[in-house]
């Protein structure tokens, strides 16, 4: 792969840019081999494996596809045109807002949606089929969600939720894969099916209201301690895979 290429496919700007990038010395090579080093001819071929590009001082690892994890915060929204909050992906750094992507919306997005003020695990990318299979019912992948409720959560309303409660738009009961009560007004609860707004029109239909919504795992990955709230990282390999893993509480 070309110098120039590699720029533009990781989302530095369009393939001018990058020449032009390149040739005024702000791009430095560095990862196997050699110490970092400036390059200014945009043809230079260019090894994927472990490159590291230094673009303007800062370095960015090269990524064929794109794989993150957000810690999304109260207050925004997961739109690219947000309405009255600002959006997550401000809290992502150019180049994945850039991503070129063919036949789609260039950047990365996310593998469906929180609302504005739920928080907690979300997952990026700007792989199509990874979206679909994280996002999708017909894959069950399960997400696991600590809520904080209204009013005290009894016997009655967790037994309803695993066996299956009646939503007002759909025909048939909906349940939890899992559901525990951890305090007298915090629940865990795990779903799979991903329905609009599941958690709260399921803690209604057993007379109770959700009061705070926090995503603590997706598949077998949990939201790490270390991530604060707004912070965003690099899935690596084993997060991928915990990630698509169907592990219950």
């Amino acid at each position: 792969m070309q110098l120039a290429d590699a720029l533009y496919s990781q989302g530095f700007g369009t393939r001018r840019y990058c020449r032009a990038l390149i040739e005024s010395g702000r791009v430095a090579l560095h990862g196997r081999g050699p110490a970092p080093h400036t390059v200014r001819e945009p043809g230079q071929e260019v090894d994927e494996e472990g490159l590291v590009l230094r673009v303007e001082g800062q370095d960015w690892p090269f990524q064929r596809k794109a794989y993150l994890m957000l810690h999304k915060p109260a207050g925004t929204e997961c739109s690219q045109r947000p309405r009255a909050h600002p959006s997550i992906y401000s809290l992502l750094p150019a180049p994945l807002r850039q991503r070129p992507v063919r036949g789609g919306t260039p950047g990365v997005q996310a593998a469906g949606r929180l609302d504005q003020d739920t928080t907690g695990l979300l997952l990026l990318s700007d792989d199509g089929q990874f979206l679909h299979r994280m996002s999708s019912p017909r894959h069950h992948v399960p997400k696991r969600y600590r809520v904080w409720t209204r009013h005290p959560v009894d016997t009655r309303q967790t037994d309803a939720l695993r066996a299956g409660v009646v939503l007002d738009d759909d025909p048939g009961p909906v349940a939890a894969a899992a559901c525990e009560a951890l305090a007298e007004r915090v629940l865990d609860l795990t779903l799979t099916q991903g329905k609009y707004h599941q958690v709260k029109r399921m803690l209604a239909a057993v007379g109770n209201r959700v009061e705070r919504l926090h995503r603590v795992q997706i598949g077998a990955l949990a939201l790490p301690d270390d991530l604060a709230p707004g912070q965003w990282r690099w899935l690596d390999a084993e997060q991928l895979r915990l990630a698509g893993t169907a592990a219950l509480p």
